[in-house]
């Protein structure tokens, strides 16, 4: 009984990430002009787009990396290259099985079973490493939003940005010391790490654009893509499309730029997330396991 409830519960969670996805989609494609939106993807230059997959699959090597240190402060060592294909499982399944056990779902169940550590510090891990990446989107969102057009729209609000530019990592500094400080020794580094991270995935994101515009208003562009992969962070979605599309779309109305540019950046950038992925299904994959299960034959 438990097991058909939680099958019902996955099923469910799954038809309504869908539907938000279809719903998000429709809204911004019976808005926009759909013809001039495919000109502009089929017009892309494939060498930019190249550049764009190469630097978004850099920024996932590197948060890879930064999620393995975390690993190795509990006391969970993966080679470098099981971490790599773990992650890119991970991917495939965050991407391409909404609603079920998710990525990160699997990763905690595997390590765990594997490796003996309790499953709450496997899952503190894998939060913090999510929570990481999250402080540095908005910390990059900020250092990019200052210099934009929003702050000439919005010119009250912009000392308030940069107050909360100031604290954002004296309080996550604070959060690590007070609730994760099996992760502090490895703060300064996988704080650069994260950061390094968004940096490679704005300059993915700024390689779309050059790929179907000329880069004007680049910067608008570009913070708007943060803004929107913040949105994407809320599991409401298939692999955040709907969501980024719809940020997109308001967001740029607002700012009285093109619409269709900005929805065919987003729309470029899933499909580079979701070719990226498919390697982590597509590889064979044999788990690792502790020593200690090893020589004890489990």
């Amino acid at each position: 009984m438990t097991n058909r409830k939680q099958n019902i519960s996955k099923l469910l969670k799954t038809l309504v990430q869908l539907l938000v996805t279809v719903l998000a989609l429709y809204l911004v494609l019976t808005k926009i002009d759909t013809a001039k939106l495919l000109e502009i993807i089929r017009g892309a230059n494939p060498w930019y787009l190249l550049l764009a997959f190469v630097f978004f699959n850099i920024s996932k090597i590197i948060n890879a990396l930064r999620l393995n240190r975390f690993f190795r402060d509990i006391g969970i060592d993966l080679s470098s290259l099981y971490n790599l294909k773990l992650y890119y499982l991970g991917m495939f399944y965050n991407l391409f099985l909404p609603g079920g056990i998710g990525g990160d779902g699997y990763k905690i169940y595997i390590l765990q079973k594997n490796h003996g550590i309790k499953m709450l510090n496997v899952f503190h891990a894998v939060f913090w490493d999510r929570l990481c990446g999250i402080i540095a989107l908005a910390v990059l969102s900020l250092i990019l939003l200052i210099p934009s057009s929003f702050a000439l729209k919005l010119p009250e609000l912009v000392p308030y940005a940069w107050a909360a530019l100031a604290l954002l990592y004296p309080v996550s500094f604070l959060l690590n010391r007070l609730f994760y400080t099996q992760f502090l020794q490895s703060f300064a580094v996988t704080a650069w790490e994260s950061m390094l991270i968004q940096v490679t995935q704005v300059v993915s994101a700024f390689f779309i654009l050059l790929a179907i515009s000329p880069a004007h208003h680049a910067i608008d562009y570009l913070a708007i893509f943060l803004i929107s992969s913040i949105a994407t962070v809320l599991p409401i979605t298939v692999g955040g499309a709907g969501a980024r599309e719809v940020t997109f779309y308001y967001l740029l109305g607002y700012l009285s730029l093109d619409t269709g540019i900005g929805v065919a950046l987003s729309l470029i950038f899933f499909g580079i997330s979701a070719i990226s992925a498919l390697p982590g299904i597509m590889g064979r994959t044999r788990h690792e396991k502790s020593s200690s299960q090893e020589n004890t034959g489990g």
